[in-house]
């Protein structure tokens, strides 16, 4: 099974912005939706945006909409997500994965996984 690799985690105050990246390693491989999940200390695993990887559009969680942007370089095999004023909230272990349907926000639909990048912002 293809693993996917997170990067462009870290740490940042309030009203920062981060770039997180995700590729396969190694192999490429066909997909039809990327998305970005996360999960908070002692919180379940949240969906966070999606897009589709041969056309379509993004899809968004309520509380990201406006501040972040998931988008995707087929050229690279790579997907982004784009974060802007950032909030404590935010705060998060945060996922790729790939799903052989596109659109969907539910993580079971999801069969390729990364091991996550963390992301901390502070208040």
């Amino acid at each position: 099974q293809v693993q996917l690799v997170e990067s462009g985690g870290g740490s940042v105050q309030a009203g920062g912005s981060l770039r997180l990246s995700c590729a396969p390693s190694g192999r490429s491989f066909s997909t039809k939706a990327m998305g970005w999940f996360r999960q908070a200390p002692g919180k379940e695993r949240e969906f966070v945006a999606t897009i589709g990887w041969t056309g379509g559009g993004a899809y968004y969680t309520d509380s990201v909409k406006g501040r972040f942007t998931i988008s995707r370089d087929n050229a690279r095999n790579t997907v982004y997500l784009q974060m802007n004023s950032l909030e404590p909230e935010d705060t998060a272990i945060y996922y790729c994965a790939a799903s052989p349907w596109a659109g969907t926000t539910r993580s079971a639909d999801y069969t390729n996984w990364g091991q996550g990048t963390q992301v901390f912002v502070s208040s």
